[in-house]
């Protein structure tokens, strides 16, 4: 298990072979029994899908993802091709995908590198680089321009301060700096916020957070709105809203995905698989707290079929 705060956890009694004779059974002769192939998946860690992977191949002679991948199809696919990876892997496919062809989805690139700790950014700069043979970086660079980008190669360097120091002094230098880097001069010296926002430590960033409302009169997300567009205003949002809470930050994340026409497919399963192990009852009481709804009830809402079933097991529950 990743955290302790997930809706998904190890299952008891856990026999490897036996999962993976199950998801066979469930693939066998015409059709699909989807059902098995929830209640399996959804109620397995990443860990001990591994070892279903690893019993599948040695058992059946075949790949479980490839044999999953030709079998089903649509959303409740991506779901379930997505559980089956890593969290470093998921993440690096991801952004991988989000890059690919004509077009960034830059929401992605912003929602993963914003919210990942320097470990889990070094993870996965290494699994990139192993997977798809060049550096995030350079694939970054190419995707992406301007001071976007800028703040993105930060990010990458996985150099935040991770300690809880909050020096009181530089704080308030801190807080005067950026005030006077955007609200109290005519265009905006985006560097300031860069240097603050993707080197400081969450504590100390919080005490500048509160030392920029006493100068400015306004928050930080406030100012950052009023100066900035775009993608590098969506970055510098996620960036205070991740150091404020990270469920709190899912929880916006995932009610955006499905509130009005339509539903972002792509930002809801990216959150409901890769938090389920992290902090999904955190989001999900943000969720309730901020909108007064359950997460359960929006999914149950928004999606349809074995799509909605198995979110609904990764939601763990109204």
């Amino acid at each position: 298990m990743i955290g302790n705060r997930g809706t998904v956890t190890e299952a008891a009694g856990f026999n490897a072979d036996a999962d993976a004779q199950k998801l066979r059974e469930a693939m066998k002769g015409t059709g699909t029994n989807e059902a098995t192939i929830i209640e399996v998946l959804a109620h397995r860690t990443i860990a001990q899908r591994q070892r279903i992977k690893e019993a599948f191949k040695q058992t059946v002679g075949k790949d479980l993802a490839d044999e999953l991948s030709s079998e089903l199809s649509g959303n409740f696919r991506s779901v379930v091709l997505s559980l089956l990876m890593l969290a470093p892997v998921y993440d690096a496919y991801e952004l991988r995908t989000a890059m690919k062809g004509a077009g960034t989805e830059e929401a992605c690139l912003i929602d993963i590198l914003a919210s990942r700790s320097n470990a889990e950014i070094k993870t996965i700069n290494a699994v990139y680089k192993k997977e798809y043979g060049k550096s995030l970086e350079d694939a970054v660079c190419g995707d992406t321009s301007g001071m976007f980008q800028r703040v993105l190669v930060s990010l990458l360097t996985a150099g935040r301060d991770e300690s809880d120091k909050v020096d009181e002094a530089q704080a308030v230098l801190d807080a005067k700096e950026i005030y006077e880097a955007g609200e109290a001069r005519w265009g905006t010296d985006e560097v300031k916020f860069l240097t603050v926002l993707c080197v400081r430590n969450q504590n100390h960033l919080l005490r500048v957070f509160e030392e920029y409302q006493k100068i400015s009169g306004r928050s930080i997300e406030d100012s950052i709105k009023r100066e900035m567009s775009g993608s590098l205003e969506d970055v510098f949002l996620a960036i205070v809203k991740c150091i404020r809470s990270k469920p709190a930050f899912f929880a916006e994340r995932l009610y955006k995905s499905m509130k009005g026409l339509g539903t972002t497919d792509t930002v809801l399963i990216r959150i409901m698989v890769a938090r389920a192990e992290i902090d999904m009852l955190d989001i999900k009481a943000q969720f309730l707290k901020m909108y007064g709804k359950t997460l359960y009830s929006f999914i149950k809402g928004d999606t349809s079929g074995d799509y909605r079933k198995i979110l609904l097991e990764l939601c763990g529950g109204e």
